[in-house]
């Protein structure tokens, strides 16, 4: 094992419970659920009640140190060696500190919401414009032109029922 010193981390030393309590007490709820959509935010909304799920699911506790992290501790973004490595293992440069939270509402979480979405609509768009990644089935055939396989003969006895399925 390598002597690493995690002792620039934030979250090095902080709880879960600890966590939570600081972002509910800075945010509270409603902004917790608007940015990181975790429905324990919006369903029965309490540190005990978070803390218990977040325990059991970790990308939920991963989105949650990242919040932490990068909104609430407002340290910049990661270099991208440190991207990959979980948010309690990263290795903050001495020269960060945390700063003030950010300052954040509801309706700059609909905007992020919306650019996300965007985002996410190019990124299922065909590379070709123009040309579909794949035509439905209904409109590559016919029914009377669609091509059917012919069943292999073994020339022994066939026990296998799904060897004609398609007759």
């Amino acid at each position: 094992m390598t002597d690493v010193d995690y002792t620039n981390n934030p979250l090095h030393g902080v709880g879960l419970n600890q966590l939570l309590t600081e972002l509910v007490e800075h945010y509270g709820f409603e902004i917790l659920f608007a940015y990181l959509n975790i429905n324990c935010f919006k369903t029965n909304p309490s540190v005990q009640s978070s803390e218990k799920f977040l325990k059991k699911t970790p990308w939920a506790r991963e989105k949650v140190e990242l919040f932490y992290l990068y909104k609430f501790k407002n340290l910049p973004r990661v270099s991208s060696e440190q991207f990959s490595v979980a948010p309690r293992e990263r290795i903050i440069p001495a020269h960060q500190t945390p700063g003030t939270p950010a300052e954040l509402s509801l309706e700059d979480a609909e905007l992020q919401r919306e650019k996300s979405a965007k985002k996410a609509a190019e990124f299922n768009k065909p590379k070709r414009p123009g040309k579909p990644h794949r035509k439905p089935a209904e409109k590559r055939y016919e029914d009377a032109e669609r091509p059917r396989r012919k069943p292999e003969s073994s020339g022994g006895t066939d026990d296998d029922p799904w060897a004609k399925w398609r007759k």
